[in-house]
């Protein structure tokens, strides 16, 4: 039986792509997330956002609000999609957006008290998808590390800058 070495695989083979194992892990591990935040009203995007803002209240910035560019650069988002993402959360009362007192043309952001409070719900969300997908803590905050190095040098290599 013939074996293969690096020489047999072809580097066009669909299995061999790093974007294609990226897109349907992504999709999968989304639909694991669907439900545990349904009872939380929110989408997966808006509870990157929550995380977001939850992040910056439990910072040393907690007094000072966010801005929706600070909000888009951690998200490595455009702050066009974010805008009606926000004005959604806002229509939940889980923030407030506001203009910058600072700054006329920018908007500042704030949890409300129920934006606050929606964080104790959100605590059982980790666990649980780590329950669900099976998968050892370890090796899956190791794959988060990988993750954040391959971005890192996507973005170093010009990712997600304008044209």
């Amino acid at each position: 039986m013939p074996t293969s070495n690096a020489v047999d695989v072809d580097p066009l083979a669909l299995e061999q792509q790093v974007c294609f194992a990226l897109a349907i892990t992504n999709r999968a591990v989304l639909a694991v997330y669907r439900p545990l935040l349904e009872p939380l009203g929110l989408t997966h995007p808006q509870y990157l956002v929550m995380l977001t803002l939850w992040d910056h209240h439990r910072s040393s910035d907690a007094s000072q609000p966010m801005s929706v560019k600070q909000i888009a650069s951690t998200l490595q988002m455009d702050s066009a999609t974010l805008s009606p993402m926000l004005k959604r959360l806002e229509a939940m009362d889980l923030v407030v957006r506001r203009r910058s007192t600072a700054d006329e043309r920018a908007t500042d952001v704030t949890l409300t008290n129920a934006g606050i409070a929606l964080r104790e719900q959100a605590l059982a969300v980790p666990l649980a998808v780590v329950e669900r997908l099976g998968v050892d803590l370890a090796e899956l905050e190791r794959l988060r590390d990988v993750l954040t190095r391959v971005n890192a040098a996507a973005l170093a290599a010009g990712a997600l800058q304008a044209p």
